[in-house]
């Protein structure tokens, strides 16, 4: 699955460079959609399939929370760590990790503070997709299926479930989801909170 995702972004990039005219461009967003929307309704169905994985899930309860909030929390600190390694103050090293991996709205958040911040929200979040993308299946076979989540953070009920759903098994989808849904309603508040501290 890791070779079918990297060798997808290769070839996109071939097929970019090489022969679409810029023009095409204003069409990618709602072709990303699109194909979006189709890969997650697919995944729903397999989910929806699996009437025991939602029971499992019912007994859980309230400790189906602590998975985002240990990610949410893990995200957060590593960032703090990275950022003392880079001469960050912590507001700002903390506030790129609140991102949890939706860089489009972190980077632009933090765009009223600096641009070089943004910048760097930008670039770690787009590469801890990157590595979600590329470790799952890895993560999910040798570590566990709820460890597997945890490197997708916000996207893991978006662009990363496809392939949680592909290595693990349908009640871990479905704790992806919900994860990926805590965590992105988790980006707009905490980012402003931990920059402005």
């Amino acid at each position: 699955m890791s070779f079918k995702i990297i060798a997808s972004v290769g070839i996109g990039i071939g097929v970019g460079y090489l022969f679409l005219s810029p023009d095409i461009l204003q069409y990618t967003d709602i072709i990303i959609d699109i194909g979006l929307c189709i890969l997650l309704f697919f995944v729903g169905i397999d989910m929806g399939r699996n009437k025991e994985a939602f029971s499992k899930i019912k007994k859980m309860g309230l400790k189906i929370l602590l998975v985002p909030f240990m990610i949410g929390m893990g995200s957060i600190l590593g960032s703090i760590v990275g950022g003392f390694l880079l001469n960050l103050p912590i507001n700002e090293s903390s506030a790129v990790g609140a991102g949890f991996g939706w860089y489009t709205l972190s980077s632009m958040m933090l765009m009223q503070y600096s641009s070089e911040l943004s910048a760097l929200a930008f670039i770690s979040n787009v590469v801890r997709e990157i590595i979600a993308l590329i470790s799952i299946p890895f993560i999910a076979r040798y570590i566990g299926d709820l460890e597997a989540i945890a490197p997708a953070g916000a996207t893991a009920m978006d662009t990363s479930l496809p392939i949680i759903s592909n290595a693990t098994n349908s009640k871990a989808a479905i704790i992806a989801f919900i994860t990926g849904v805590i965590l992105s309603s988790a980006v707009p508040v905490l980012v402003p909170i931990l920059i402005n501290l």
